[in-house]
């Protein structure tokens, strides 16, 4: 998915995709979130028909283009919208789609493009707010936990056991620790995480900013095993999670995220150079919490 274009973020300056550029633009639009996800939930209810299986009482789901019910506070009204895009985004209670492959993006940190984090013995860790090793610096932002869920999809997507994911994203200046300049010595918000019996995985971090040019996301590897992943062992699947805008607006109206606020306007799922062909429906996190608590992210992935 190399385009071959270039980008320059802080000091990085080597191959980068145009589908992770803060500074690239794309034509494509297609018809938005709603139609692809009306799209598919209506062919979803003609197989439960032809089969003789309960038809799902969605309710008025109606989901902008930019994903705003997947995200959602405290209170009855907001249990039922999770719910409601719990399933619109395939996330858990949808698990049986394969996630698209995505870029990694010219910050992956796993020896393809500079750096290589992977290798270090601190890596393996759920709380990835920190460097570690030669730096204790923490990353600012609003509190953010990231549960994914790994199924297989050549086992009828059974969980997904012993594997390895490797997560990493920018900062709440939009800045990629590694690479963005000032932060060479740095490698906070990256860590790997074996997968459970459920094929779960949890990450503590920040709810990452909104840089020019991309839909805030969050990238990730899946590995076999942790010793693959440590050892430049083969990637699985290599994709993205995009974060619902409701989410978005309540982070970033708090301190330190102002940046953020001017670009997420100027950005939407349905334009973004990676979720823009499907409207991120395989991808779109579902999103609890708020700024003062803290937010909680959950998605099933198949690979």
């Amino acid at each position: 998915m190399d385009t071959g274009k270039g980008i320059e973020m802080g000091s990085a300056t080597a191959r980068h995709d145009t589908n992770d550029n803060p500074d690239g633009n794309d034509d494509r639009h297609d018809r938005g979130l709603a139609f692809d996800v009306g799209t598919l939930l209506e062919r979803r209810r003609a197989l439960q028909l032809l089969s003789g299986a309960a038809v799902f009482a969605i309710g008025a789901c109606a989901a902008g283009q930019d994903g705003t019910t997947a995200t959602t506070t405290s209170g009855t009204s907001s249990t039922t919208a999770a719910a409601d895009a719990s399933a619109m985004a395939g996330s858990s209670t949808t698990p049986s789609s394969e996630v698209p492959d995505e870029t990694g993006g010219p910050y992956p940190g796993d020896g393809s493009n500079g750096p290589n984090v992977l290798d270090d013995s601190g890596i393996v860790r759920p709380d990835i707010t920190t460097s570690y090793a030669t730096s204790t610096t923490r990353a600012q932002g609003v509190p953010l936990t990231v549960n994914l869920t790994v199924t297989d999809t050549a086992k009828g997507y059974a969980a997904l056991a012993g594997a390895a994911v490797y997560l990493w994203h920018c900062d709440r200046d939009g800045n990629y620790s590694l690479y963005s300049q000032g932060l060479e010595n740095e490698n906070y918000l990256r860590g790997v995480q074996e997968t459970s019996a459920a094929g779960t995985v949890t990450f503590t971090t920040v709810f990452p900013g909104a840089y020019s040019g991309r839909w805030p996301h969050i990238h990730f590897e899946v590995y076999a095993s942790v010793e693959d992943a440590t050892s430049s062992g083969p990637i699985v699947k290599t994709s993205q999670i995009a974060l619902p805008r409701a989410a978005c607006e309540q982070a970033y109206a708090a301190s330190g995220y102002e940046r953020s606020v001017e670009n997420l306007q100027g950005s939407s799922l349905t334009s973004d150079n990676v979720f823009g062909d499907d409207g991120g429906v395989h991808q779109l996190a579902t999103v609890t919490g708020d700024a003062a608590s803290g937010f909680v992210a959950n998605l099933t992935i198949g690979v």
